[in-house]
């Protein structure tokens, strides 16, 4: 039996960027999303196969920053 290869993804998360400016630890911006720090650190390291609209919408209040502020699609070569 064959594990079948996971599916790549194109978008980079910029949250370490976004944590810097603001002066702001991951685990301040779980407990402040409502979040546990793995789910923020597997979407920090670009791990996340996806994330909901509730907890995106929260990051980017507590960041005051828009989506492409902390996701950016990165073409194929």
């Amino acid at each position: 039996m064959s594990a079948e290869p996971e599916e790549g993804h194109a978008i980079e998360v910029h949250l370490d960027r976004l944590l810097a400016d603001r002066g702001m630890t991951l685990t301040e911006l779980a407990n402040r999303v409502g979040v546990t720090n793995v789910n923020l650190s597997i979407l920090k390291n670009g791990r996340a196969k996806a994330i909901r609209f509730t907890t995106l919408t929260r990051i980017c209040e507590v960041l005051e920053c828009q989506p492409g502020d902390l996701l950016s699609h990165r073409p194929k070569d």
